[in-house]
């Protein structure tokens, strides 16, 4: 049954051209599926209001004020799980991830406050583009168990139902982010920047490649220069997310 109604939204939200005909719709596929909550969010940094990145969401009483007050964006599990994610995961699922971490405690006690809430579960759905992770479909509330094709689908649905809702909300941001990304890196850049990436020091670097550590430093001033970058951490960050390294 859900198949059937995950395959018809899709179908529909092509057709589909403005917030209040794409919103009612997918808000009654949420319903029929299960799920009492949801968010279509820009990816926020740590220091950022992801309130002021959400597109469109639906959340239960008060919540998303403690989120926001708790700073629970710092140690949500799943939004730190969803920097690796490639596809939809579970939140439950996540924790599993983080074990040892040191936010370990404060993470359970923010599922617990989330449960109270009327979150018991949910799964969040990761969007990239050209840039990295752009943001994510999150749906949740009763506990549901979604079927592998399912899971398929609405990963399909997370990725246009996110760029059409920006296009929609602020074409400018949609604009920039779905541009094209011209780095021109030569060869011997991009040589010293998979080595950066991989640890190693200039002179690292220049043992490898059988040149000075001087002319490393030139290659790494270059490729920051290309990529915007404030210093060697940040040219490897930005790498990452355009794609230029893995």
């Amino acid at each position: 049954m859900n198949i059937t109604l995950l395959v018809q939204f899709l179908a529909l939200l092509e057709e589909m051209r403005t917030r209040e005909e794409i919103l009612p719709e997918f808000e009654r596929l949420l319903d029929r599926c299960g799920f009492d909550f949801y968010g279509v969010v820009r990816q926020p940094k740590p220091h950022e209001n992801p309130l002021r990145l959400l597109l469109a969401g639906r959340w239960p009483e008060a919540w998303p004020q403690i989120y926001i007050r708790k700073k629970y964006v710092v140690i949500d599990p799943t939004i730190r799980y969803l920097g690796h994610a490639q596809r939809g995961f579970r939140w439950r699922d996540t924790l599993v991830a983080f074990r040892s971490d040191p936010h370990r405690k404060r993470m359970e006690s923010m599922m617990v406050e989330a449960r109270n809430h009327g979150l018991f579960d949910g799964y969040i759905f990761p969007v990239h583009g050209r840039r990295g992770l752009m943001g994510n479909l999150t749906v949740g509330g009763r506990v549901v168990d979604l079927t592998p094709v399912e899971l398929s689908l609405f990963d399909a649905i997370a990725k246009r139902l996110f760029w059409k809702l920006l296009e929609l909300t602020d074409p400018e941001i949609m604009a920039e982010l779905a541009s094209r990304v011209e780095v021109q890196m030569t060869r011997r850049e991009m040589e010293a920047l998979n080595y950066l990436a991989d640890g190693m020091t200039s002179n690292d670097i220049g043992k490898v490649l059988d040149i000075s550590s001087h002319t490393v430093d030139w290659y790494m001033n270059g490729i920051q220069e290309k990529l915007k970058a404030k210093n060697r951490h940040h040219a490897v960050a930005i790498a990452f997310r355009l794609g230029l390294i893995s």
